[in-house]
């Protein structure tokens, strides 16, 4: 069994650009007010989810491994 991700949107830095949607429409929706939020929070690992995080222009994707916490992304300096 693969890793699990716990997927957050951070929707005080989210400026609705829609990178995420374009690169994983099935992980992530825009609401009326062109804020993202994650389809699914809790979620298999996917190479598109992470492409999506590292798509967003102002990092408010934020990835860490379910039950652990460890951070996927983005990489802690």
């Amino acid at each position: 069994m693969g890793d699990r991700w716990h997927v957050e949107v951070d929707r005080s830095v989210c400026i609705g650009s829609g990178m995420c949607v374009g690169t994983a429409p099935d992980g992530f929706t825009l609401d009326t007010a062109r804020q993202s939020h994650p389809t699914h929070p809790e979620t298999d690992a996917a190479e598109k989810i992470l492409e999506a995080a590292e798509s967003c222009p102002v990092e408010a994707i934020t990835i860490t491994l379910l039950g652990s916490g460890e951070v996927v992304f983005p990489p802690e300096d």
